[in-house]
Formats: structure tokens, sequence, C-alpha cells
């Protein structure tokens, strides 16, 4: 059996450098960062506290945003080769209307939405 190994070819998570929403600085190995399937990227208080687990951009879900390898473990696949994104996407959600979408969709699951 053939083992996978990842190319640069293959598309990289940005590993974005801050919350859309309070501008929180959210570096490459944080372990409050969440992002949703298309990589909007929150901190942890804000899904939590403000958004309700409801992505404003797409209504999906959030998860911890994997840590990339800071040091090369194994075919040069680590910050060095792929680095963490650094634009800032500050986008303060409206959040009037975040609260009238979210109200619709929070109580059904992220995978069924």
């Amino acid at each position: 059996m053939q083992r996978y190994t990842p190319s640069r070819k293959d598309k990289m998570l940005e590993l974005r450098p801050t919350c859309e929403h309070c501008n929180k600085g959210l570096p490459p190995e944080s372990l409050e960062a969440r992002i949703c399937s298309y990589e909007c990227t929150f901190c942890a208080n804000c899904v939590n506290d403000i958004l309700e687990n409801v992505c404003p951009n797409c209504g999906g879900g959030f998860v911890p945003r994997p840590v990339r390898p800071a040091k090369n473990l194994k075919n040069d696949n680590f910050l060095g080769k792929n680095p963490a994104s650094t634009k800032i996407k500050y986008r303060p959600v409206d959040l009037d209307a975040h609260a009238l979408f979210a109200a619709a969709i929070k109580s059904i699951p992220a995978e069924k939405r």
C-alpha cells in the first residue's frame, strides 16, 4: 500500500492571522481559532458567545482549526515551507442581522444544515 504524501500543489489552509469579527490575533499555533468549511476564521469566544456556532458567511458550523507543525518533522510539511497567511480579513459581523439569521438555524446540528 502506497502512503499519501502531501505536495505543495495540494491546497493548504490559509491559517488566517485574526478573528474576522473582533480582530483578535490567532497565530498559527493558536488553539482558540475556529474555522468553517470555507475557512472563515473566528476566535472561540466569538463563535461560542456571539455567533452561536453559526458562520455569518455561510451558515455552517465551526471546528477547531488544525495547527500546522512549526518544525520540519517530515517531508518539508511545516510552516517554514507553507507559512500562515498574513492577510487580515477584519469584517465585524452585523450582530442584529446575524441574530435573525442564526435564530432560524442554530438549533439544527451543523452537520444537518
